[in-house]
């Protein structure tokens, strides 16, 4: 690197320098003797402004700016999975090895391994043409992630040369391939800007749903692989819990977890918890699959915002792969007010609550870089983005919230109330919404029940009903209600504390696939109906409560494992039957 400037003004993470030549916009530079990372976020004539993401104390004009050339980016290749960044890509495992607890400022640690070798199998071989995204070779990354090394975007041309089967590092030359510029050599890694989002073939219409275990989130408001969607809530509603269910029991191949400017001790459960944690699906550790950046509340805030582009740029690598990733972005408010801190240091013009002008193009610029494609070696992959929103005092009116409302397609509002009544997850029936229902209702036609889309509408309605009759039930109490009506607050109850309600500490509890929650729902569904049968025909609703068939209702989330289901079918057959016998005992 070599000097372009000199530093002039230091206001915290923004740096301002003098006296700069050969500057480019979003450049990667190096501030001070110190060398600490930053980026150009503003050119004006021979000065500059620069975003540092590590701590500026000490630093002092006149130090040198020293540019690369290059935008902020990462490096993508085998190693990645089972690795914990910071916001910019440091490892932290190996940062603590060499320096201890604490990020010593102007540390550089490769964000993958030098020495470790990986074994490669070419799958192509001299003389063939290759195009930008086509699978050069395969490394086993881990026992369940075939790692696919593919030709970077905007190369191709013929291979010249291909290494044979072995083991190579990264930073050893696998392949060269003849373009019309020249000869380009190709390593098992290759660095990405993160800002720019990476290219792949066309976007493809969503079809399958992204099973996360959680009955309230698959049933009444799922999320498509490759939809988006946004959990806000207060303070204590669950968001971190939530993100970290859908993080451990998602169907996605790879997941991305962004710790964004939450608490440390949220981190640390996090870090603590998932190398502990297996996948119900393969049985595997589920760290084979995740990768987690670190940057909590304490940590530069500077970095805080590259925190969310360095992620989603790792998950689109793993999509032009082939795979299905799911990144869980904890929290986007945090983000925001990082964007707010860094724009009041240089000195913008602000918007709504002191937030940029931008903040709406920023958001829409992370969400809209999920989707599902073909990518450009002809796979299918997608990232869906589940995106935490911490609104102060729970306000759901506030900017960050109502613009992120603009670019998503699912809604998992918390409620307050349910939280502090321990109901978990605390996702609101009433408040919450998806827009995927009609997208994934044929998947769930053929691999859960034919009647699912009406099965979700009746108990969906259900609820509804049961929240205007809770209106008069505060007035004038319960007993002034009809038994019909009575059957409406029954069967609701039974719906929230059965279905709705779920242990993420029971080893049963914590997890349903997808069958178990269509005959979960149909139960239920046909005990509502059955039972209105029964009322019309003259049976009260104190003998319906008296039912010991209930009872087993009541408990069978915990009661009937996955690998059990069969036993809900005989449930059915005995609920029937004593419907049936309750129906003909009135008459």
């Amino acid at each position: 690197m070599e000097v372009i400037g000199k530093v002039s003004r230091v206001v915290g993470p923004v740096v301002h320098a003098r006296e700069v030549t050969r500057a480019q916009m979003l450049e990667l530079v190096e501030v001070g003797e110190q060398r600490l990372i930053g980026e150009i976020v503003r050119l004006s004539g021979d000065e500059i402004s620069i975003q540092v993401y590590e701590d500026t104390t000490g630093l002092a004009p006149g130090e040198n700016i020293y540019g690369s050339g290059l935008p902020l980016s990462v490096e993508l290749g085998p190693g990645l999975i089972g690795s914990i960044y910071d916001g910019v890509q440091r490892p932290l495992e190996l940062i603590k090895k060499q320096c201890g607890e604490f990020i010593p400022k102007g540390v550089k640690v490769p964000a993958l391994p030098r020495d470790k070798k990986w074994k490669f199998t070419p799958s192509v071989k001299a003389g063939d043409s290759v195009t930008a995204g086509q699978i050069l070779g395969t490394v086993p990354e881990t026992d369940r992630l075939e790692h696919r090394v593919l030709v970077p975007p905007g190369v191709s041309g013929k291979v010249v040369k291909i290494a044979p089967a072995g083991a190579y590092t990264i930073e050893e030359e696998i392949a060269v391939v003849e373009t019309a510029s020249g000869k380009k050599p190709l390593r098992l890694a290759q660095p990405w800007p993160v800002r720019q989002a990476r290219p792949n073939k066309q976007r493809l219409p969503f079809d399958a749903p992204l099973l996360t275990g959680q009955r309230v989130i698959d049933t009444l408001f799922p999320i498509a692989k490759g939809g988006t969607v946004a959990v806000p809530g207060g303070f204590g509603t669950g968001k971190t819990v939530v993100e970290h269910q859908v993080a451990k029991w998602s169907d996605a191949d790879v997941v991305v977890y962004i710790g964004c400017g939450e608490r440390g001790n949220e981190m640390t459960d996090v870090l603590k918890e998932f190398p502990h944690l297996i996948d119900p699906r393969s049985n595997r550790p589920l760290m084979e699959r995740t990768i987690l950046i670190a940057n909590t509340s304490n940590m530069p805030v500077a970095a805080r915002e590259a925190s969310i582009y360095t992620g989603i740029t790792l998950a689109e690598y793993y999509r032009d792969q082939g795979y299905h990733v799911a990144i869980m972005a904890d929290s986007t408010s945090r983000w925001a007010e990082a964007l707010r801190e860094l724009s009041g240091r240089k000195e913008e013009m602000p918007a709504e609550e002191g937030f940029p002008a931008y903040l709406p193009t920023r958001l829409a610029e992370f969400y809209e870089r999920a989707g599902l494609v073909e990518t450009l070696c002809g796979r299918t992959g997608s990232i869906s983005i589940v995106g935490a929103v911490s609104p102060p005092g729970g306000d759901f009116s506030e900017p960050v919230t109502q613009h992120t409302k603009r670019f998503i397609r699912a809604f998992w509002a918390l409620d307050q109330d349910l939280a502090n009544s321990r109901h978990y997850p605390a996702i609101s029936w009433l408040d919450s919404y998806s827009d995927y229902v009609d997208d994934v209702g044929n998947w769930w036609k053929e691999n859960g029940d034919p009647e699912w889309p009406a099965l979700r509408t009746e108990i969906h309605d259900l609820l509804r009903r049961e929240e205007r009759l809770q209106q008069t039930v505060k007035l004038m109490g319960p007993e002034v209600l009809p038994d019909s009506q009575k059957l409406v607050l029954d069967t609701a109850k039974l719906f929230k504390n059965t279905f709705l309600q779920q242990s993420a500490y029971d080893a049963i509890d914590q997890y349903s696939t997808a069958k178990k929650q269509v005959k979960m729902l149909r139960i239920i569904v046909t005990y509502n109906r059955l039972a209105a049968e029964a009322i019309h025909k003259g049976v009260t609703i104190q003998t319906l409560r008296a039912l010991p068939v209930l009872e087993e209702i009541s408990r069978m989330k915990f009661s009937v494992s996955n690998e059990d289901v069969a036993k809900f079918d005989a449930l059915q057959g005995r609920l029937e039957k004593a419907m049936e016998e309750v129906a003909r005992g009135a008459q």
